[in-house]
């Protein structure tokens, strides 16, 4: 994650807006190709914000960094209530 990301909002509110775009528990997302059925809440990962998935095709659990777009978008979104 960018420096200019964390001083303007906290991990904790890119977290909480990440969730609000649809990378929440129990969402289905599609990412890098791919189908997965997110499992956890968003959370800090090596610099950025991951989320826990299963994959559709082999129910597999793993951890899938989100897009760098995704945490940039979340920028200009106001804050949570």
């Amino acid at each position: 994650m960018t420096s200019h990301l964390k001083e303007s909002v906290s991990i904790a509110e890119v977290c909480v807006k990440v969730k609000h775009l649809g990378y929440g528990i129990n969402q289905s997302i599609r990412l890098y190709g791919e189908e997965f059925e997110v499992i956890s809440d968003p959370f800090p990962e090596a610099g950025g914000i991951a989320v826990n998935v299963r994959t559709k095709k082999g129910n597999r659990i793993r951890v899938v960094q989100l897009p760098a777009t995704v945490l940039q978008s979340v920028r200009g979104l106001p804050h949570a209530a």
